[in-house]
């Protein structure tokens, strides 16, 4: 039996919501040392920042990306965590990652699925 890793992150209540109801499919962080260690089948245990609640979801996929402008040409807006009506992004991640951290570490597309 493959040992799976649980990985714990926090979320903003907008895309904890959207996978909660299982449209986002891909979360979207910075390949860090820290995201370096998720593999595939891996378990992340996302908590919403403001109510606590947590899910859990195994890791089907991991793609590296050089940076979010990149990740967002490859992936269907609402699989990210847009709405349908959205406008979608990629300097909405750099709120969170400054492009230099991109450029240092690059970005990882984690795609999921509920358990």
């Amino acid at each position: 039996m493959m040992k799976t890793t649980l990985h714990k992150m926090k979320l903003q209540p907008k895309p904890f919501e959207a996978i909660d109801n299982e449209t986002k499919t891909v979360e979207m962080r910075l390949y860090d040392e820290k995201r370096q260690k998720i593999e595939i089948s891996d378990e992340i245990e996302f908590t919403n920042i403001e109510t606590q609640k947590t899910l859990k979801v195994v890791v089907t996929d991991l793609i590296l990306f050089r940076n979010f402008e990149e990740l967002y040409k490859n992936f269907d807006k609402t699989e990210l965590g847009y709405s349908a009506d959205e406008e979608a992004s990629f300097k909405d991640m750099e709120q969170y990652y400054p492009k230099e951290e991109q450029a240092k570490y690059g970005v990882i597309a984690i795609k999921f699925q509920v358990i």
